[in-house]
């Protein structure tokens, strides 16, 4: 993907891709939202040989909140989405999850690649890639502009199950001003492939959310007045349903701390 001409800005956006990857191969840790701006962010769940059909049929069937952007064979640990990158140790933070529980966060997974080396990895559209056109538009990103990782909440919406896997879907928040709305939701539909339009404007208690200043995952931010938040379906879904499934053993990226691409936002945009 990174053969087509790019403009100089793309260049160098692909340039601070690739020395924020650098950057955490050696060891930085620190939420993604706002880094390499321009370049598409990935969601990343790596599961041995034989659960990879049955997640793969679960992304399938929950396109919303689990849009393969690649699928990596299994045992190797590159991507086309960016030349020379390493998916075991170019991501800020990783979880390991063991018979569907939490058992750690690791900064460089590659042992986990080595214990397991069937591994087939998926690499899935993520909600930061929008967020500099609608920040490019004049809309506020609260999580950036505080300095926090972006808010994530389970909700009571199951996924449909495929196989061995099911779970409920998991979505992010912005809050967004009330006359702006509008613009988010066709900003954001024009990327399908990194989740589209929100799923839900409004009541978070039509979600199950009970307070939105507990997230599940990342962290609380601001709300002012004349705000509404907006929801949007979340790659951090296929975590639910490993919890919820009982997986024997899974890698993820911690959630916010993603895949950086070499591929530009445009890439994506329709």
């Amino acid at each position: 993907m990174t053969a087509a001409v790019l403009t100089p800005a793309q260049r160098a956006a692909v340039d601070a891709a690739r020395q924020a990857r650098a950057a955490y191969r050696g060891g930085k840790v620190a939420p993604t939202a706002g880094v390499a701006p321009g370049m598409t962010q990935a969601n990343l769940i790596a599961l041995p040989r034989d659960w990879a059909w049955d997640f793969l049929l679960y992304a399938q069937r929950n396109p919303k909140p689990c849009p393969v952007l690649d699928v990596i064979e299994a045992g190797s640990h590159q991507t086309v989405l960016a030349d020379g990158a390493d998916v075991r140790t170019d991501i800020p933070l990783y979880r390991v999850w063991r018979d569907g529980r939490l058992a750690g966060e690791v900064s460089d997974a590659t042992p986990l690649w080595q214990e397991h080396p069937d591994l087939v990895t998926f690499l899935i559209g993520c909600s930061f890639t929008f967020e500099t056109p609608l920040q490019d538009a004049g809309i506020e990103v609260r999580h950036i502009s505080q300095g926090r990782n972006v808010p994530m909440y389970r909700t009571n919406r199951p996924c449909r199950p495929a196989g061995r896997l099911h779970g409920e879907l998991v979505v992010s928040m912005r809050p967004i001003a009330a006359q702006r709305v509008a613009d988010a939701v066709s900003i954001s539909g024009r990327f399908p492939a990194v989740h589209g339009t929100p799923v839900h404007v409004g009541d978070p208690a039509a979600l199950g959310i009970a307070d939105l200043g507990r997230p599940d995952f990342g962290e609380p931010v601001r709300i002012d007045p004349g705000e509404l938040p907006v929801f949007w379906a979340c790659g951090v879904t296929p975590q639910a349903a490993v919890m919820a499934s009982g997986v024997p053993f899974a890698v993820t990226h911690a959630p916010g701390h993603m895949f950086i691409t070499d591929v530009p936002d445009s890439h994506y945009h329709v």
